[in-house]
Protein backbone atom coordinates (compact mmCIF):
# COMPACT_ATOMS: atom_id res chain seq x y z
CA UNK A 1 0.00 0.00 0.00
CA UNK A 2 1.76 3.19 -1.28
CA UNK A 3 1.96 6.06 1.30
CA UNK A 4 0.88 9.57 0.01
CA UNK A 5 1.44 12.63 1.81
CA UNK A 6 -0.77 15.76 0.90
CA UNK A 7 -0.22 19.54 2.22
CA UNK A 8 -2.91 22.36 1.22
CA UNK A 9 -4.39 24.49 2.90
CA UNK A 10 -7.04 24.75 1.89
CA UNK A 11 -9.12 21.93 4.70
CA UNK A 12 -12.28 21.40 2.49
CA UNK A 13 -9.78 20.33 -0.32
CA UNK A 14 -7.56 18.11 1.75
CA UNK A 15 -10.55 16.23 3.10
CA UNK A 16 -12.02 15.65 -0.23
CA UNK A 17 -8.76 14.65 -2.11
CA UNK A 18 -8.47 11.97 1.16
CA UNK A 19 -11.62 10.56 0.94
CA UNK A 20 -11.46 9.50 -2.75
CA UNK A 21 -7.64 8.57 -2.46
CA UNK A 22 -8.29 6.37 0.40
CA UNK A 23 -11.03 4.76 -1.78
CA UNK A 24 -8.36 4.23 -4.15
CA UNK A 25 -6.11 1.49 -1.49
CA UNK A 26 -3.83 4.81 -0.36
CA UNK A 27 -3.02 5.27 2.52
CA UNK A 28 -3.12 9.20 3.23
CA UNK A 29 -1.88 11.62 5.54
CA UNK A 30 -3.09 15.20 5.25
CA UNK A 31 -1.57 18.58 6.33
CA UNK A 32 -2.81 22.51 6.20
CA UNK A 33 0.42 23.54 7.57
CA UNK A 34 3.64 22.69 5.56
CA UNK A 35 6.07 22.73 8.23
CA UNK A 36 3.95 20.30 10.16
CA UNK A 37 3.53 18.26 6.67
CA UNK A 38 7.52 18.58 6.13
CA UNK A 39 7.97 17.44 9.78
CA UNK A 40 6.09 14.13 9.35
CA UNK A 41 7.72 13.59 6.06
CA UNK A 42 11.34 12.86 7.49
CA UNK A 43 9.67 10.38 9.88
CA UNK A 44 7.04 8.77 7.22
CA UNK A 45 9.09 8.61 4.21
CA UNK A 46 5.70 9.32 2.42
CA UNK A 47 6.40 6.93 -1.59
CA UNK A 48 4.82 10.34 -3.17
CA UNK A 49 4.11 14.28 -2.48
CA UNK A 50 1.10 16.00 -3.49
CA UNK A 51 1.73 19.80 -3.00
CA UNK A 52 -0.47 22.50 -3.38
CA UNK A 53 1.67 25.65 -4.70
CA UNK A 54 -0.53 28.74 -3.25
CA UNK A 55 0.11 28.63 0.63
CA UNK A 56 0.79 31.50 2.98
CA UNK A 57 2.85 30.11 5.43
CA UNK A 58 5.22 28.61 2.55
CA UNK A 59 4.32 27.72 -0.97
CA UNK A 60 4.83 24.40 -2.86
CA UNK A 61 8.24 25.34 -4.05
CA UNK A 62 9.51 26.10 -0.66
CA UNK A 63 7.95 23.00 0.48
CA UNK A 64 9.55 20.93 -2.31
CA UNK A 65 12.99 22.58 -1.58
CA UNK A 66 12.51 21.31 1.93
CA UNK A 67 11.56 17.76 1.12
CA UNK A 68 14.04 17.40 -1.83
CA UNK A 69 16.85 17.45 1.13
CA UNK A 70 15.94 13.76 2.43
CA UNK A 71 13.53 12.56 -0.21
CA UNK A 72 13.46 11.94 -3.61
CA UNK A 73 10.23 10.21 -4.01
CA UNK A 74 7.77 11.82 -6.58
CA UNK A 75 5.95 15.05 -6.17
CA UNK A 76 3.18 16.02 -7.80
CA UNK A 77 2.36 20.35 -7.78
CA UNK A 78 -1.03 21.37 -7.55
CA UNK A 79 -2.13 25.07 -9.16
CA UNK A 80 -4.27 27.41 -10.56
CA UNK A 81 -1.94 29.38 -12.36
CA UNK A 82 -0.88 27.15 -15.51
CA UNK A 83 1.59 29.51 -17.19
CA UNK A 84 4.34 27.98 -18.75
CA UNK A 85 6.73 29.85 -16.21
CA UNK A 86 5.25 28.76 -13.75
CA UNK A 87 5.02 25.01 -14.67
CA UNK A 88 8.58 24.81 -15.30
CA UNK A 89 9.72 26.69 -12.11
CA UNK A 90 7.93 23.86 -10.38
CA UNK A 91 10.09 21.36 -12.66
CA UNK A 92 13.03 22.63 -11.96
CA UNK A 93 12.48 22.57 -8.23
CA UNK A 94 12.85 19.36 -8.22
CA UNK A 95 8.72 18.66 -8.80
CA UNK A 96 7.90 15.05 -11.26
CA UNK A 97 4.87 16.36 -12.50
CA UNK A 98 2.13 19.59 -12.20
CA UNK A 99 -1.41 19.45 -12.61
CA UNK A 100 -3.29 22.92 -12.97
CA UNK A 101 -6.41 23.38 -11.23
CA UNK A 102 -9.16 22.51 -11.49
CA UNK A 103 -8.62 19.07 -12.17
CA UNK A 104 -9.88 15.57 -12.21
CA UNK A 105 -9.90 13.11 -9.37
CA UNK A 106 -9.09 9.90 -11.43
CA UNK A 107 -6.76 12.11 -13.47
CA UNK A 108 -4.81 12.65 -10.61
CA UNK A 109 -4.82 9.12 -9.44
CA UNK A 110 -3.49 8.12 -12.55
CA UNK A 111 -0.62 10.79 -12.68
CA UNK A 112 0.43 8.82 -8.91
CA UNK A 113 0.06 5.52 -10.56
CA UNK A 114 2.56 6.24 -13.08
CA UNK A 115 4.78 7.94 -10.73
CA UNK A 116 4.94 5.04 -8.32
CA UNK A 117 5.37 2.81 -11.09
CA UNK A 118 8.26 4.45 -12.48
CA UNK A 119 9.98 4.93 -8.83
CA UNK A 120 9.34 0.87 -8.09
CA UNK A 121 10.87 0.05 -12.00
CA UNK A 122 14.41 2.18 -10.88
CA UNK A 123 14.04 0.36 -7.34
CA UNK A 124 13.71 -2.76 -8.53
CA UNK A 125 15.18 -3.02 -12.20
CA UNK A 126 17.68 -5.53 -12.92
CA UNK A 127 20.83 -4.49 -14.21
CA UNK A 128 22.59 -6.49 -16.92
CA UNK A 129 25.86 -5.13 -16.91
CA UNK A 130 28.26 -3.19 -15.14
CA UNK A 131 26.20 -2.53 -11.93
CA UNK A 132 28.57 1.11 -11.60
CA UNK A 133 29.68 3.45 -14.16
CA UNK A 134 32.69 5.60 -13.63
CA UNK A 135 33.56 8.37 -15.59
CA UNK A 136 36.50 10.64 -13.98
CA UNK A 137 34.95 11.12 -10.92
CA UNK A 138 31.43 10.58 -11.28
CA UNK A 139 30.06 7.16 -10.49
CA UNK A 140 26.92 6.11 -10.84
CA UNK A 141 25.58 3.18 -9.12
CA UNK A 142 22.74 1.74 -11.03
CA UNK A 143 21.53 -0.79 -7.89
CA UNK A 144 21.14 2.02 -5.76
CA UNK A 145 20.24 4.33 -8.25
CA UNK A 146 22.25 7.01 -7.35
CA UNK A 147 25.18 9.00 -8.46
CA UNK A 148 27.87 10.43 -6.47
CA UNK A 149 30.48 12.74 -7.38
CA UNK A 150 34.03 12.14 -5.63
CA UNK A 151 32.43 10.42 -3.33
CA UNK A 152 29.10 12.84 -2.43
CA UNK A 153 25.81 12.02 -3.32
CA UNK A 154 24.32 14.09 -5.92
CA UNK A 155 21.08 13.71 -4.54
CA UNK A 156 19.34 13.23 -7.79
CA UNK A 157 15.74 13.04 -8.10
CA UNK A 158 14.20 10.01 -10.09
CA UNK A 159 14.15 11.96 -13.61
CA UNK A 160 17.23 13.35 -13.13
CA UNK A 161 18.80 10.24 -12.21
CA UNK A 162 17.36 8.37 -15.90
CA UNK A 163 18.37 11.40 -17.88
CA UNK A 164 21.95 10.98 -16.29
CA UNK A 165 21.71 7.10 -16.47
CA UNK A 166 20.59 6.37 -19.91
CA UNK A 167 22.87 9.37 -21.24
CA UNK A 168 25.91 7.64 -19.58
CA UNK A 169 25.20 4.25 -20.84
CA UNK A 170 25.57 5.74 -24.26
CA UNK A 171 29.20 7.66 -23.59
CA UNK A 172 30.15 9.68 -26.96
CA UNK A 173 26.74 8.72 -28.27
CA UNK A 174 24.12 11.48 -29.93
CA UNK A 175 20.78 10.65 -27.95
CA UNK A 176 17.89 12.31 -29.63
CA UNK A 177 14.68 14.20 -27.93
CA UNK A 178 13.08 11.18 -28.45
CA UNK A 179 15.24 8.69 -27.32
CA UNK A 180 15.62 10.68 -24.38
CA UNK A 181 11.58 11.28 -24.30
CA UNK A 182 10.60 7.50 -24.20
CA UNK A 183 13.01 6.91 -21.18
CA UNK A 184 11.28 9.25 -19.19
CA UNK A 185 7.76 9.08 -20.24
CA UNK A 186 7.47 5.72 -22.25
CA UNK A 187 5.93 7.64 -24.99
CA UNK A 188 7.04 11.06 -26.96
CA UNK A 189 5.25 13.44 -28.97
CA UNK A 190 7.37 16.59 -30.42
CA UNK A 191 5.47 18.55 -27.35
CA UNK A 192 7.31 16.59 -25.04
CA UNK A 193 10.50 18.10 -26.17
CA UNK A 194 9.81 21.07 -23.48
CA UNK A 195 9.40 18.40 -20.84
CA UNK A 196 13.01 16.81 -21.55
CA UNK A 197 14.67 19.88 -21.96
CA UNK A 198 13.25 20.97 -18.54
CA UNK A 199 14.40 17.46 -17.19
CA UNK A 200 17.83 17.83 -18.68
CA UNK A 201 18.22 21.74 -16.97
CA UNK A 202 16.97 20.12 -13.50
CA UNK A 203 19.82 17.70 -13.83
CA UNK A 204 22.16 20.47 -15.04
CA UNK A 205 21.25 22.16 -12.10
CA UNK A 206 22.56 19.74 -9.91
CA UNK A 207 25.77 19.03 -11.68
CA UNK A 208 26.37 23.63 -11.73
CA UNK A 209 28.53 23.25 -8.24
CA UNK A 210 31.83 21.88 -10.34
CA UNK A 211 33.05 22.44 -14.17
CA UNK A 212 33.86 18.71 -14.63
CA UNK A 213 30.64 17.78 -14.55
CA UNK A 214 28.53 20.89 -16.06
CA UNK A 215 30.53 19.77 -19.39
CA UNK A 216 30.08 16.56 -19.50
CA UNK A 217 26.49 16.86 -20.85
CA UNK A 218 27.19 18.95 -24.57
CA UNK A 219 23.59 19.80 -26.22
CA UNK A 220 23.35 18.82 -29.68
CA UNK A 221 21.69 21.61 -31.54
CA UNK A 222 18.47 20.77 -32.71
CA UNK A 223 18.94 17.09 -31.99
CA UNK A 224 19.52 16.24 -28.64
CA UNK A 225 22.30 15.63 -26.20
CA UNK A 226 25.63 14.26 -25.70
CA UNK A 227 27.36 12.09 -22.71
CA UNK A 228 31.22 13.01 -23.07
CA UNK A 229 32.41 10.20 -21.03
CA UNK A 230 35.85 9.32 -20.50
CA UNK A 231 36.89 6.06 -18.33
Amino acid sequence: MALLLLIDDDKEVLASNKRFLLDKGYQVYTFDVPSEGIKAAQKLRPDCFVLDVMMPEMDGFEVCDALRKFTSAPIIFLSGKGDEETKVKGLLKGGDDYIVKPFSLPELDARIKVLLRRAQQLRGAVQQNKSVLVFRGLKIDKIAHKAFYKDQDLGLANKEYLVLSYLANRPNQEVTFEELGKELFGVYTENDRRSVMVNVSRLRKKLEFDPELLNMIETVWSKGYKFIGKD
